[in-house]
């Protein structure tokens, strides 16, 4: 009888303590760095990315020159409450004509976004307007070269 009673308390003992084993939750789809390495920008389209890595649940609020897509893994552990352990975006722009402008990865490091990886359209145009180009290339001019006459 004694021998059935510490067997009962050890298998007892052994359930209660698996019960405060931690459990994960994990929200949401990313794509993986291969999918996104197969992608090129300024040449993929929508569609060429829908069949590649798929659709997102969520893309540009106004527009729809935006993909996103976010995954998150969650811990919960007894009575504290849920613990976010990582969080992962893939944000994906394309340009008005349709094809793939920029790819970004952000990850959550101590509650703070952190960019992971870009990949964006290099051009050669800043954000200035006009006139602002124009009085920034006076200080290009040289003017010893302008005025010289020989050929």
């Amino acid at each position: 009888m004694g021998k059935i009673v510490k067997a009962l308390c050890a298998a007892l003992l052994m359930v209660g303590l698996s019960a405060c084993a931690a459990t994960y939750r994990n929200h949401g789809y990313v794509p993986t760095e291969v999918d996104l390495q197969s992608l090129v920008v300024g040449r993929d389209t929508r569609a060429t990315v829908e069949q590649t890595i798929g659709r997102p649940s969520t893309n540009g609020v106004e527009r729809d020159d935006s993909w996103y897509y976010i995954q998150s893994r969650v811990k919960n552990f007894a009575y504290r409450a849920p613990k976010v352990e990582s969080r992962e975006l893939v944000a994906i722009s394309f340009s008005e004509n349709g094809t793939l402008a920029n790819i970004e990865r952000f990850g959550l490091e101590r509650g703070r976004v952190v960019p992971l990886s870009r990949r964006v359209t290099e051009t050669s145009i800043r954000d200035f307007g006009l006139i602002q180009q124009i009085i920034r290339n006076f200080g290009r001019i040289n003017v010893g070269q302008t005025l010289d006459d020989s050929p």
